[in-house]
């Protein structure tokens, strides 16, 4: 590819790239990644690790990087939901003649895509070969996942909030990543393990193994906001979404991936896949969200904000704003409820759309999903389960967040 002196010029090749290549369509998103491969099948990809992500955005990018990989001799399928090819000397040599007009300008914040091809080139450069496997990755369609490098893209867009939770298709994801050993944050195949037992063991060269596990932790790959607190790398799992101001204490807490929260929120229970903390929230000690494989009949569950889920309590229902759970409660869909006369008037007033829409003394906890303002209680003389209207206020420390 020719270097590219002005603005100008970029954008009609960019136009170009586009007009001539058969089939072109932006991609849904794409990014450069590095590449850990097995010890023992050593074409198989076992984590990508992306410096920079880019989703729905920067498609003069995408499109620079395909046609540096048509300059060498690789097409990319715009039929396939997503293309994953390697890169080389050549490939990073033609983008940096392409970005050209704006390498000055790539620093901090601007034209990362430029700062990660300019950081592998030097590397080149400086050491005479790239120091690891390197692809990029194109995803085209939000299908169900086929490869590491798209799942892992994917898991990416989540925890960076690039992607709200329950937005994209995450389906395949479990069949695309392999089950690994974790060291020091890098996968060891399980096989290699096995095949090298003795030769390692006896040469004390067996590694420390700090779990097992097809996903690795958030904090391997995700550096979150200033005031958002992880007091345990073990509690919160890579594609997880951690709004900022967020604390996860230790101990029962956990958040799985494609959950989380979306604001400030304190985390000492557990957070099922596909559910999400509103903001203000509080999940109290050993509480437990369930996810769409937990008993929810495939519901994912929502906490609205300023909610409190006592210590361990179970949430099988979506709840609205300002609900309490009492400790050691479990609020399922087929729970039974008993509701008062005085308070089921004081919970309509809260919400007006089920005003007259409903009736009786006893509901199950399916017919309160999703209603603001209820509180659950268990009589501890008869062990009736009952929902009043709350009467008081969640509010987090504000110290503490």
């Amino acid at each position: 590819m020719e270097v590219i002196q002005t603005t100008d010029a970029f954008k009609a090749l960019i136009e170009n790239v586009k007009t001539s290549t058969p089939g072109y369509k932006d991609p849904l998103a794409f990014g450069i990644c590095r590449v850990d491969l097995g010890q023992l099948n050593v074409d198989k990809s076992l984590q990508a690790t992306y410096p920079i992500i880019n989703w729905d955005e920067n498609f003069g990018s995408a499109a620079i990087f395909i046609k540096a990989l048509a300059e060498q001799g690789i097409e990319v399928d715009f039929t396939q939901n997503e293309v994953v090819c390697n890169i080389n000397l050549a490939f990073l040599k033609a983008c940096l003649n392409a970005f050209t007009p704006y390498s000055d300008e790539a620093h901090g914040d601007a034209h990362k895509n430029i700062q990660v091809v300019s950081a592998l080139y030097s590397q080149i450069i400086n050491n005479g070969s790239l120091e690891g496997e390197f692809k990029v990755c194109f995803i085209f369609e939000d299908a169900p996942l086929e490869s590491v490098e798209a799942t892992y893209l994917k898991l990416y867009a989540l925890s960076q909030a690039k992607v709200g939770l329950r937005e994209i298709n995450l389906n395949g994801a479990f069949g695309a990543l392999p089950n690994v050993a974790w060291s020091n944050g890098q996968p060891i195949e399980l096989d290699y393990l096995r095949e090298f037992e003795i030769e390692l063991k006896l040469a004390n060269e067996f590694p420390h193994i700090d779990f097992v596990d097809k996903f690795p932790r958030f904090l391997q790959h995700i550096i979150p906001a200033d005031n958002t607190r992880i007091l345990d790398t073990a509690k919160v799992r890579f594609g997880a979404q951690l709004a900022a101001g967020t604390t996860v204490m230790p101990g029962a807490s956990y958040i799985n991936f494609n959950a989380g929260t979306t604001g400030v929120s304190m985390v000492e229970g557990r957070i099922s896949s596909s559910a999400i903390v509103g903001d203000g929230s509080d999940v109290g000690g050993g509480a437990s969200i369930l996810g769409v494989l937990s008993g929810t009949d495939g519901n994912p569950i929502s906490v609205g904000k300023n909610c409190l889920l006592g210590a361990n309590s179970v949430c099988g229902i979506p709840l609205g704003d300002a609900c309490i759970i009492d400790a050691g409660i479990a609020i399922l869909e087929g729970t039974k409820i008993g509701i008062y006369p005085a308070e089921l008037k004081k919970i309509e007033e809260a919400n007006p759309a089920i005003k007259g829409k409903i009736s009786g003394e006893i509901f199950k906890g399916k017919q309160l999903a999703g209603l603001n303002g209820l509180h659950f209680r268990q009589n501890s003389l008869t062990g009736e389960i009952t929902a009043s209207r709350s009467t008081r206020e969640v509010k987090l420390n504000a110290d503490l967040h």
